[in-house]
């Protein structure tokens, strides 16, 4: 072979490389992982509205509870699909606060009442201070918060069973959905 005809031969070797670069980064373990510095800390305090117009602080949602704290918004496609397991979850005794992020209220108030409410308590988060202060990516995020308050654990994307099983059960000490 002369060196033009290996030239050639370079654009796909380089399009193979990057195909198993991208297989690989879709596939490494730990992809959903997302860290968080709140773990082990106390969740932030907050004095923050709540979806039916009162206002609520801190102290008066972590107390001696074991509890998610959902980041949820109406117009997070993947909201929609974990928010069936979601009403599993509280049908079962599980403790869910909800934080509507970024959100206009009469959608927000539309999606729980078409789908269910299984929250406790919805937070407001309208325009993301909050989620600023939590260190919130975007929604859905679940967060393991245990009775003083103190976060134990961090999911961003969908909770499902799988998730539940794989993640939270490990840390989750509260009311099990799954006995």
């Amino acid at each position: 072979m002369n060196r033009g005809t290996l030239w050639r031969f370079v654009p796909v070797l380089i399009l193979l490389a990057l195909a198993l670069l991208f297989f690989w980064a879709l596939n490494r373990p730990g992809r959903d992982e997302v860290p968080s510095g709140r773990t082990g800390e106390s969740i932030p305090a907050f004095e923050l509205p709540t979806l039916n117009g009162d206002g609520v602080r801190t102290e008066a949602i972590f107390d001696n509870h074991w509890t998610l704290l959902n980041v949820w918004g109406s117009w997070c496609p993947t909201c929609y699909v974990e928010h069936p397991y979601l009403m599993k979850l509280a049908d079962r005794g599980v403790r869910i606060v909800g934080l509507n992020y970024k959100d206009e209220k009469p959608k927000a108030q539309a999606y729980l009442e078409d789908g269910g409410d299984p929250y406790g308590v919805t937070l407001v988060d309208k325009d993301g201070d909050y989620g600023l202060d939590l260190g919130v990516y975007g929604a859905p995020e679940t967060w393991v918060i245990n009775p003083e308050g103190v976060v134990k654990l961090r999911h961003a994307g969908e909770l499902n069973r799988e998730v539940w099983q794989r993640k939270i059960a490990p840390v989750w000490k509260g009311d099990s959905p799954y006995e």
